[in-house]
């Protein structure tokens, strides 16, 4: 038996444990009063009821009373499933069982939303038929499927949180993390299954992969607000028991995943000896072979200003996943709903885009896949890109650069290449393979002026872009900020004369933004330590990936000053609508200001002066 402290709230009733209690800490750091876990020790459970862990340690068992009536209400009883078999600490046998009737519903769901749909773009439409064109490009364009109607017939999701409760996030910041976490258990399926790992010190499984029933959700809910923040941060710790939890299951959802929150620096796994050594914090099951969808990704969040984010994007990188930051804590909620309104729409896993050479003279120079596995093979004749997972509507563009031979007799047209896609239907399981259009050029005599696509002009400043922000990147943490802060700006100067940057594209104007807003966070050296780095970070993820990540936090342009993403680039209808809902919720939920008493007119005191806000150069 052990004394409670202050902050201790019981794990079964959630009621407060107030010094001089009586109650039980366990080995687990679970706390109860005593009163509420003695019947259940008497009766032989011999484990916790929230995570499973075996006890050696028992709690006294003498007969003792249920905690008395709090303001006419009994505290509740632990809910039968709570209680399971005894496990052995060492593995995770014991998820709770898939839901069979939504396994039978996907299989036979017709695909709604129909397949995944293929276009091509080239670089100009026509060439002269006597010119060879080295490098010329063309853009292999995939969107998937829309999201089905019915929620029976969507991809059930076996999803892994994998929570920071050290000391750091003691106080506001654990509350907020509660309530995104309420949030995102509110919106799972009752297919979805969910299990919650927290870590400091050390890592536990809160509670086991259990299905998001009704009583799933209570159990979730009182596991999510049993933590306690204490201790330091282990961070790799927390991904293997999450990758235990996923590897020792016994049945498996269609799509899986983890979600991991940190708001400080691993002092355990990664060592100090730099950015290296991040990578081992993720335990080898979780690590992506490029083999398409064969393990599940880890996407990160980066809690407030102190967070290590080379660590959090180096776990990101290697499975698959994305890098979020989170700058603006009060929105961490937001951020949690963008990713599982993604996750909750998978509709194409095991995607795989492959290019053929079709005229003789054709050979493929070099692909352009971001942060996608591509290879060339057959002496330049053929190539591919991984894609595996795709959320519902999301879109991926590739450049790919083949060399263009003269033409000769009267071929009216060169046939380049044709591009096809083979993937699995994450909902049905079914095998699917889809072709896309050749891409053709016309060959004239002569061709005097064309204009170029715009769809290519538009990825190759993206992509210019985006490896520019490595390039300055690398220069900020060299020390480096003038040259860093000239190279974004000379790409920003190219954005902003490229044929979409001057027609004013969306796409173009955001990444002008994120150009601005980047370089202002690189200039000092002060501000890239405090949020530069995650901000470089976070972009260059979702870039690499084409999937919404970005920053969440403070954007500050223009005298404006909002809590928004600040990359929204990416985000598929169902993300869109799961951060409103979020945002409506917690603006329902927000305590609201009393207004203040206007005085008389007559006796008000004289305003005083507003500064304008200096917009971002």
């Amino acid at each position: 038996m052990a004394e409670a402290s202050d902050a201790d709230v019981c794990a079964i009733c959630l009621g407060d444990m107030v010094r001089g209690q009586a109650s039980f800490v366990a080995e687990c750091s679970h706390a109860f009063h005593l009163s509420c876990i003695s019947a259940s020790v008497a009766h032989g459970n011999h484990d916790c009821p929230l995570c499973k862990a075996s006890w050696t340690v028992l709690p006294a068992v003498n007969a003792a009373p249920r905690p008395p009536p709090v303001n006419g209400r009994r505290a509740p009883r632990p809910p039968p499933q709570a209680w399971s078999r005894q496990v052995a600490r060492s593995t995770y046998e014991d998820d709770e069982q898939v839901q069979e009737s939504a396994v039978r519903a996907n299989a036979a769901a017709a695909t709604g939303g129909g397949a995944v749909v293929l276009t091509t773009h080239c670089e100009f439409p026509a060439v002269a038929k006597g010119a060879a064109r080295e490098n010329f490009a063309v853009l292999v364009h995939a969107k998937a499927p829309s999201a089905a109607a019915s929620d029976a017939a969507r991809a059930p999701l076996d999803l892994v949180t994998v929570l920071d409760v050290s000391g750091s996030m003691r106080g506001h910041k654990l509350e907020l993390l509660k309530q995104a976490m309420g949030f995102v258990i509110d919106n799972l399926g009752p297919a979805d299954r969910l299990s919650v790992v927290s870590f400091s010190d050390e890592a536990i499984r809160r509670i086991r992969l259990v299905r998001m029933s009704d009583q799933g959700k209570v159990d979730a809910k009182l596991a999510v607000q049993s933590l306690v923040a204490r201790g330091g941060t282990n961070i790799g710790e927390g991904l293997r028991v999450a990758a235990q939890v996923l590897d020792d299951r016994r049945g498996k959802n269609a799509v899986a995943s983890i979600m991991l929150l940190s708001d400080g620096r691993d002092a355990f796994t990664a060592g100090r000896n730099g950015a290296a050594n991040y990578i081992r914090l993720v335990p080898s099951s979780l690590t992506d072979t490029g083999s398409g969808n064969r393990t599940p990704a880890v996407h990160t969040f980066g809690f407030g200003a102190d967070h290590d984010a080379a660590a959090m994007h180096t776990v990101a990188e290697s499975t698959g996943g994305t890098f979020s930051f989170v700058e603006d804590e009060a929105v961490v909620q937001d951020s949690f709903a963008q990713c599982i309104g993604g996750l909750l729409t998978v509709t194409v896993q095991e995607a795989r885009i492959e290019v053929t050479c079709l005229h003789p003279g054709v050979r493929v120079r070099e692909v352009k896949s971001g942060r996608y596995d591509n290879r060339l093979y057959d002496g330049g004749r053929a190539a591919s890109v991984v894609v595996g997972e795709l959320y519902a509507d999301e879109e991926r563009r590739f450049l790919i650069f083949v060399d263009v031979p003269a033409a000769a007799g009267d071929h009216g047209v060169t046939r380049l290449v044709k591009v096809s896609c083979t993937y699995r239907d994450a909902a049905t399981g079914q095998a699917a393979n889809v072709a896309g259009d050749d891409a053709v050029v016309q060959r004239p005599v002569e061709v005097t002026h064309v204009e170029p696509s715009m769809e290519v002009e538009r990825e190759r400043v993206r992509v210019a872009a985006t490896e520019d922000m490595a390039a300055a990147r690398e220069a900020a943490d060299r020390g480096e900020h003038a040259s860093s802060a000239r190279i974004l700006r000379s790409r920003l100067q190219a954005v902003q004369r490229s044929a979409p940057g001057a027609a004013g594209e969306a796409t173009c104007t955001a990444l002008m933004d994120e150009l601005c807003e980047l370089t202002a966070r690189v200039e000092n050296r002060r501000e890239y330590d405090a949020t530069g780095r995650a901000c470089f970070f976070s972009s260059m993820s979702s870039h690499g990936r084409q999937r919404a990540g970005g920053s969440f936090g403070l954007l500050c342009r223009g005298g404006a000053r909002k809590s928004r993403c600040k990359s929204q680039a990416y985000f598929t209808p169902a993300m869109e609508d799961m951060v409103k809902r979020s945002r409506e919720q917690r603006k329902a939920t927000a305590p609201q200001k009393t207004p203040k008493r206007q005085q008389p007119e007559a006796q008000s005191k004289p305003q005083r002066k507003r500064h304008k806000s200096i917009p971002l150069n």
